[in-house]
């Protein structure tokens, strides 16, 4: 929670003042967030710049939040990094979760959450892999992956929520609430734009994409 101080004056008698100083808590920063169910199934990707891939809004009866969400649907070569990334917004210190199902894929499989991104080639990524049974966490600069953690781990076919907190220089990832990873890297030290983001074929479902800056 962030305070602020504000000083008060108040008389006392005839001879003087006394100045108190009091601590009042400030509004927490209001999350936002993106469900995709004001849009119609195939409709423009409202708030978004595709960067790489094809990403639509399509319908899944299985949603968290019925029943639109996003989907990635490009089956791109196998160094190809699929990444949309939000217009409006930028945040440097952040909370970030998306919940994502792994629906096809034979090069890949998953995806997972971009920030403090300069562009469409340079930002932090973590990730899960149904296929290859991981999660990790890398920065990406121009183009290129650069891994800072790595986790074996074995999920459920089904949608999971991914999450991370950056502060600093301080990374930590979660997968369904659980703390999975951490890392620390200054490479990317500014605000930058947030995203999805997939590899290859990856043919991957996301809903609730929800940031909260800190």
């Amino acid at each position: 929670m962030r305070f602020k101080a504000i000083s008060v004056v108040v008389l006392y008698g005839a001879v003087g003042t006394w100045a108190l100083s009091v601590i009042l808590a400030a509004p927490a920063p209001a999350p936002k967030s993106w469900n995709f169910d004001d849009l119609v199934s195939g409709g423009v990707l409202k708030d978004f710049t595709v960067e790489s891939g094809e990403w639509k809004v399509e319908t899944d009866a299985s949603a968290p939040s019925k029943k639109q969400i996003l989907s990635q649907t490009a089956k791109s070569d196998t160094t190809t990094y699929n990444v949309t990334l939000v217009k409006d917004f930028q945040a440097k210190d952040l909370e970030l979760s998306v919940k994502m199902k792994s629906i096809l894929g034979e090069i890949d499989q998953g995806g997972g959450l971009v920030w403090r991104a300069k562009d469409g080639k340079n930002y932090y990524i973590t990730r899960f892999n149904p296929l290859e049974k991981n999660f990790r966490v890398y920065k990406v600069e121009d183009g290129k992956r650069t891994q800072l953690g790595s986790v074996d781990l074995e999920l459920s076919a089904d949608w999971h929520v991914l999450r991370v907190t950056m502060v600093g220089d301080q990374i930590e990832c979660f997968v369904d609430d659980k703390k999975q990873l951490e890392a620390k890297d200054s490479t990317f030290k500014d605000a930058g734009r947030i995203g999805l983001w997939t590899k290859a074929d990856a043919h991957t479902h996301f809903d609730d994409l929800t940031v909260t800056a800190k």
